[in-house]
């Protein structure tokens, strides 16, 4: 098949990376310059990674200044640039692993080579999208990738306010892990390679997935020396090992093989070029990944427990980094017993933290005691504590934990479904200071108003038209008898 015809978004991406490498102004502007220099963009995986961590870090810086609002920024021209820019870093990046020339496509062009796909026109996040795959048949929707929609949910997504994949699926939580859900597999089995040249652990590291380390590894505890808690924290990162983007001389080798017998054997390519995987579905309901998300970036003042609660957390988030890449249900991951055994203290670290009155340890614990997998002994106790918690924590108006009682009742998880309850909850949330419930509350007076005034000029309606009646009644009566 010939080359695709280079598109508009395809100029002004090229102009944006060109302008970029020059350290030229970019047409418009574009925001956090500065920052993206400092992310060291060299087309690599792991700069991907860098990119996500400094979205989660303007993430919070804009929340502590009060500035967390998206529409704001979307109709500021800076950000918009800021956010397109970094959709077509995204979409280079993956087209360069795919050793291939990424074309972009705006919604018209997307409207009408795939018309299977459903776009909302006024949705900045379904505004563009790459195919970065050559030789690739036009109607393939599997071979764009829309990327603007894991920045959007990287940067603004919480609990209600949701994102929906237009290929279907879940929107991945950041750039790296939607480029590597879309790799090729030879290029994935490059990236896992170890380089053993290296074993230091660097703070990548630590930030890195637990699915990178075999969930069956043992861990070793030394509860002698340090906290199980902490010790735990660093033996599961030393046995991680982030994604390389570089292969080592050995790998090289190693590769250059595979690819004489590929050439060879042209048959193996059917293997090799495997169409990528379709989007997994979060094995968690949303309600907690959302609720994880809400308690790392707006955090509330504890007065006690937050030692416990910070080690805890560290060494939960790695679990939960695994199982959320996870096609399956939460249930169905494997971890060893020496894996389940750091979880049991990390959970304990919680309780204590909680009973010390830590609201934010008192949520976590009750998502845990919801699903199952808390310190209770069955189920049903384990339900049964998870409302209580999160009940107390709500009782010390904690708005986190108000919004996720409204959820609960609303949707009658845990409790009977009570709508009252669940308005009340999101009502006293929106007391407390959370913007989002205050949004739900706002628009829901405002449809209360709607209501009552189309209420009232229905009973004006009425009244004008029995009035109406009246004087015609009394007119044909008076044409009548005059």
């Amino acid at each position: 098949m010939s080359a695709s015809p280079v598109t508009p978004l395809d100029y002004i991406a090229a102009g944006y990376w060109q302008d970029f490498l020059a350290k030229r102004p970019i047409a418009g502007g574009i925001a956090y310059e500065a920052e993206l220099r400092d992310c060291m963009l060299d087309e690599s995986l792991a700069s991907l990674q860098r990119v996500d961590m400094l979205l989660s870090q303007l993430r919070r810086h804009m929340i502590k200044a009060d500035q967390w609002n998206e529409q704001a920024l979307l109709d500021d021209e800076r950000h918009r640039n800021f956010m397109m820019f970094l959709a077509f870093y995204a979409g280079r990046v993956l087209a360069k692993q795919w050793q291939s020339t990424p074309h972009w496509y705006g919604q018209f062009e997307l409207r009408k080579r795939y018309p299977e796909l459903s776009l909302v026109t006024d949705d900045f996040y379904q505004h563009m999208a790459v195919n970065y795959r050559d030789n690739t048949d036009n109607s393939a929707v599997a071979s764009l990738f829309f990327a603007l929609e894991p920045i959007g949910l990287r940067l603004f997504g919480h609990i209600d306010r949701q994102f929906a994949a237009v290929q279907g699926g879940q929107v991945a939580s950041g750039l790296y892990q939607a480029v590597s859900a879309k790799l090729p597999n030879d290029r994935l089995l490059n990236n896992r390679l170890p380089n053993n040249s290296d074993h230091q652990v660097t703070e990548s590291a630590t930030h890195s997935d637990i699915q990178n380390a075999n969930p069956s590894t043992d861990v070793h505890l030394n509860t002698s020396e340090v906290s199980i808690v902490q010790k735990t924290l660093n033996d599961v990162a030393a046995n991680e090992r982030p994604g390389a983007s570089d292969l080592s001389e050995n790998n090289k080798l190693e590769r250059a093989k595979a690819e004489t017998l590929l050439t060879n054997h042209p048959s193996e390519q059917l293997v090799i070029t495997k169409p990528a995987p379709a989007p997994k579905t979060s094995p968690t309901p949303e309600m907690f990944t959302q609720l994880l998300v809400e308690l790392d970036d707006i955090a509330v003042e504890q007065s006690a427990g937050n030692t416990e609660y910070q080690q805890a957390n560290k060494v939960l988030a790695q679990f939960e980094r695994h199982i959320a890449k996870q096609n399956k249900p939460r249930a169905q991951v494997v971890f060893s017993e020496k894996h389940l055994a750091a979880k049991k203290q990390a959970l304990l670290a919680l309780q204590e933290a909680a009973n010390a009155g830590h609201t934010a340890a008192m949520l976590r614990l009750a998502m845990y005691e919801l699903l199952g997998e808390g310190l209770a002994g069955d189920k049903v106790a384990g339900a049964a504590s998870g409302v209580e918690w999160v009940k107390q924590a709500a009782s010390q108006d904690d708005s986190h934990a108000q919004r996720l009682l409204s959820k609960m009742y609303y949707q009658g998880l845990g409790v009977t479904q009570d709508i009252d309850n669940g308005k009340y909850w999101l009502t006293q949330a929106a007391k407390n200071g959370h913007a989002e419930a205050a949004d739900l509350v706002a628009h829901w007076q405002q449809a209360q108003v709607l209501m009552t005034t189309k209420k009232q000029e229905q009973h004006s309606i009425k009244r004008y038209q029995i009035l109406l009646g009246v004087v015609g009644v009394i007119a044909l009566l008076i044409l009548i008898f005059v």
